[in-house]
């Protein structure tokens, strides 16, 4: 890992687990978890959100007024809006990302679920998310929620990724290794 992305996740580390504990014991994991699923929507759909977030050109008071009016708009709890608002103070505000991921790990594990990352070359239909899930418990004993992700270069197949684990199964990669044969003998 690189010395900045390694700082970033470390200063993502201690946010999201300071508001974890917090949360934990307001008793308002629930209230949390919504909270991190609304803002990592909001950040996968707003361009402009990650550019705000991750610009040095916007000074500390337009991000910590900006953090605030999302925080009123999404109706965010206090806990989560002061930590937006100390974030946006401290110029921390481009860890969101790596910190909104690791608090979603943390729920996960205190309910005893673990997080799969599925991407596949065409949206799944629920019957199939419901079965790849019912697998993927299967094999790792827990309850499993997916993260999915379309992504059409892939061709078809999936790509699984749970825990440390990925099984890779899709066309484009079985075309890679493929090619790669073919380079050896000729």
């Amino acid at each position: 890992m690189s010395e900045p992305a390694s700082i970033s996740s470390g200063i993502a580390s201690r946010y999201a687990t300071a508001l974890f504990e917090l949360a934990r014991d307001d008793g308002a994991l629930a209230a949390l978890e919504k909270d991190v699923e609304a803002l990592g929507a909001a950040l996968g759909e707003s361009a402009d959100l990650r550019t705000m977030i991750a610009s040095p050109l916007f000074a500390r008071d337009e991000q910590g007024k900006a953090m605030a009016a999302l925080a009123k708009k999404m109706a965010l709890a206090p806990l989560v809006a002061h930590t937006l608002a100390l974030l946006a103070q401290k110029r921390r505000l481009f860890v969101l990302p790596q910190m909104l991921a690791q608090l979603s790990a943390m729920i996960a594990e205190s309910k005893g679920e673990m997080t799969a990352e599925v991407t596949s070359a065409k949206a799944l239909t629920d019957t199939q998310a419901k079965k790849l899930a019912a697998a993927i418990k299967e094999r790792v004993g827990k309850d499993v929620k997916l993260k999915t992700v379309v992504e059409p270069a892939l061709i078809g197949g999936l790509v699984v990724k749970v825990g440390s684990k990925m099984i890779d199964n899709s066309i484009r990669s079985k075309l890679d290794a493929l090619q790669n044969a073919m380079k050896e003998v000729g």
